[in-house]
């Protein structure tokens, strides 16, 4: 039996905002336990909770971005259940009436571009965070991080497999960290997924029974975990059981997934609304405002790579995978015409050192490796070079005209001195000489690396080839 995946996200993007949801309380990471929290985000009798309008703002921006309904009164309810890091009982939340709905966004697995629904996006507060202590059977609870402004971004059940899921994840993190309303560390929790899975066959319409993977805090471990998952349903499926509807935890360590709880459903959370907060209004000059703010959207900006810089597709989404890379790769070309030796360069030098999104820790600034780029079109250094070059750069900082003047690497391409480079290889090496004068034509590569020895690479490429042809024919 064939059986289809049916995949859908929860997404929570924490906000980029300096104080909480409703109270005062820094929301900066990494503070001492418990020093964050305030009467309002402990939820104490007779505190009262003030919306954040940065939030709301954020939320306008990202429904702008999907093409998402805004859903000019919107109001917050209260999402009851019991857990240890959740002092008031119960999450203030949105239900009936989120900020935003029925938005979309594009993906593209091999080649195949597809459009994903996004059911709605809502504004709510954080829980807190057990600490489990290893040594002994005790948990603790660190309340700094209740109370911080999330977006819950869900999608549709459209995603069909692992792979699409992971794009569609990378997209929605490329669009809140160019909004600038969301760090996007997944490390620290910033950007969080949930994934919902099942299966059913192919061509029935009913879906199955779905589980709920937990605890995935990277694109790869989310992809891993819906993989085995989709491997695990279908074992079950084929062997005449069912599958039971849980909550399940990634273990990364294993591989494998552990049931964490029965899965709940909107019943269980009696949601109603927050009697301590209005209704949210939003009128058309406030999303106007939003709206005239919007930054060049990754998909917006990765065409325009295409139409006017004439990158190939793979570069111009690479180069769009973060904003702070796409801002990078402008400024070079800015000073460097060239953007495709600018892309090229970029997407298998420097992304090798860096992630995209970590571009700002480099140490080579964009007007530096415009300038290395620069030396090399001119055949002031080789390519080999430039490469030798710039991981002293990444080191350093240094300029690359600085570096090439210390260490002497200014490329040979004096045809005196390089003809006698290459007189020196032919009487090196008679037998090679003889293979390529008899026809064998691959020898060739090995008297050129024998040529770039013997100039330490140093020689200009196009005269050492043309000198050495010569002087074999």
């Amino acid at each position: 039996m064939e059986f289809e995946t049916v995949i859908g996200l929860e997404v929570h993007a924490q906000m980029k905002t300096k104080s909480k949801i409703f109270c005062g309380c820094s929301t900066e990471f990494g503070a001492p336990p418990n020093t964050q929290t305030c009467p309002v985000c402990l939820g104490m009798p007779g505190s009262l909770p003030v919306l954040n309008r940065q939030v709301v703002e954020n939320g306008i921006k990202l429904a702008l971005a999907v093409d998402a309904t805004i859903n000019q009164e919107n109001r917050f309810a209260r999402k009851n259940y019991f857990y240890p890091d959740l002092p008031k009982g119960y999450q203030i939340s949105q239900f009936e009436k989120p900020i935003a709905e029925h938005g979309r966004l594009e993906i593209e697995v091999n080649g195949a571009k597809k459009t994903i629904g996004i059911t709605r996006a809502h504004m709510e507060e954080d829980a807190g965070k057990l600490i489990h202590d290893e040594r002994e059977p005790k948990s603790y609870v660190d309340l700094n991080r209740t109370g911080t402004p999330l977006l819950e971004i869900v999608s549709e059940p459209d995603l069909r497999s692992p792979e699409e899921a992971a794009a569609y994840l990378k997209q929605l993190h490329a669009i809140v960290r160019c909004l600038d309303i969301c760090d996007g560390n997944m490390q620290e929790g910033s950007f969080r997924c949930d994934a919902n899975i099942s299966l059913r066959p192919r061509g029935q319409e009913k879906f199955g029974t779905r589980t709920e993977l937990k605890n995935m805090n990277s694109f790869r471990n989310v992809q891993m975990a819906l993989e085995y998952e989709e491997r695990r349903q279908r074992d079950v499926l084929l062997d005449g059981g069912k599958v039971t509807q849980a909550t399940l935890l990634w273990n990364p360590d294993t591989g494998r997934t552990e049931e964490m709880r029965g899965k709940e459903e909107a019943h269980d959370y009696r949601y109603f609304p927050d009697p301590d907060l209005v209704p949210v209004v939003i009128d058309e000059a406030w999303i106007e405002q939003m709206r005239r703010s919007l930054p060049e959207l990754p998909k917006q900006r990765r065409l325009r790579f295409i139409e006017q810089l004439g990158l190939p597709e793979e570069a111009a989404a690479i180069l769009t995978a973060s904003r702070e890379l796409a801002d990078y790769f402008e400024q070079v070309c800015a000073s460097f015409g060239n953007a495709k030796k600018a892309a090229n360069f970029i997407c298998t030098e420097l992304l090798r050192e860096y992630a995209p999104e970590q571009i700002g820790e480099c140490k080579v600034q964009a007007s530096q490796l415009a300038a290395l780029l620069a030396m090399e079109e001119k055949g002031t250094i080789s390519g080999k070079i430039a490469k030798t070059v710039f991981a002293e750069m990444l080191a350093s900082g240094t300029d690359p005209e600085q570096i090439v003047k210390e260490k002497g690497l200014v490329q040979m391409s004096d045809e005196g001195e390089l003809l006698a480079a290459v007189q020196a290889v032919v009487a090196a090496n008679p037998e090679q000489v003889q293979q390529y004068r008899e026809g064998k034509t691959k020898v060739m590569g090995f008297l050129v690396g024998q040529l770039m020895k013997q100039t330490k690479g140093k020689a200009n490429p196009q005269l050492a080839n043309k000198l050495l042809l010569e002087a074999l024919q």
